[in-house]
């Protein structure tokens, strides 16, 4: 049976919209919740794929969430054993700093509905070609990467400039949430750590805004999601290729 690993962060923040297609195209999922388990170190390598899901927490955070470490040593792991990956948010974070890249703060807060602009790299690449050009698409974050070294910049946007790359043909990293529905986003808003968060923008943040803008572009996101999403299970169905990268 086709296997997929999931890094959780907290219980509200999950695969989403990703998890009927993953179960559709036959594969079995594993979460690892690190907040229930900080101490497992699961085998990547039993894997056709690993998914990072996002947190409240930075990166460097490892007194607190010595978990970090692992996640970033396991990240190495799965990129030498050239094991598609795709992280979202906090995942895309982690990918950078196992790669060698900083994760800094955001010049502001991107709570919300924003546009994601393709760079030209992006037009061409196979899942995130498939935005064309600007789409509106959710974010929820306060830190932005860098991008790794040798790393495909693939998307931008006006307050955040690394919204997404590629890391040799499998390894993906997107700051922004494919994966949400209208209940997730939902969740987010009534959920205290993330209510706090917004109280911090000191009103910059409105949430009735933000449920407005779900209802208009919700379905957008979800058809578009459909299809990013497809294209790396794709990439994880074709199995590991043959010529590794450096895993550096």
């Amino acid at each position: 049976m086709k296997k997929v690993l999931v890094f959780q962060h907290v219980p509200f923040e999950i695969l989403g919209t990703l998890d009927p297609l993953l179960r559709a195209d036959g594969y079995r999922v594993r979460y690892v919740n690190f907040s229930r388990e900080p101490e497992v170190e699961p085998e990547v390598e039993k894997y056709q794929g690993l998914i990072i899901l996002g947190g409240p927490m930075n990166v460097d955070m490892t007194d607190a969430y010595p978990h970090l470490d692992t996640e970033v040593r396991l990240i190495r792991r799965a990129i030498a054993q050239d094991i598609p990956i795709l992280g979202i948010c906090l995942g895309a974070q982690l990918i950078a700093k196992a790669l060698g890249a900083p994760v800094t703060k955001n010049p502001e807060k991107e709570i919300g509905w924003y546009d994601i602009s393709l760079t030209r790299a992006g037009k061409t690449d196979p899942l995130m070609g498939h935005l064309e050009d600007t789409r509106r698409i959710f974010e929820w974050h306060g830190d932005t990467f860098a991008l790794p070294d040798g790393a495909v910049h693939l998307a931008t946007g006006q307050t955040c400039a690394n919204q997404a790359f590629r890391y040799g043909e499998n390894v993906y990293g997107f700051q922004f949430h494919m994966e949400v529905d209208a209940a997730l986003i939902e969740r987010w808003l009534t959920t205290p750590v993330y209510q706090a968060e917004i109280e911090q923008t000191q009103g910059l943040i409105n949430p009735d805004v933000i449920r407005q803008e779900t209802e208009a572009h919700i379905e957008s996101l979800q058809l578009l999601s459909a299809q990013v999403f497809g294209e790396f299970l794709n990439i994880m169905g074709r199995g590991r290729r043959l010529t590794r990268l450096d895993s550096r």
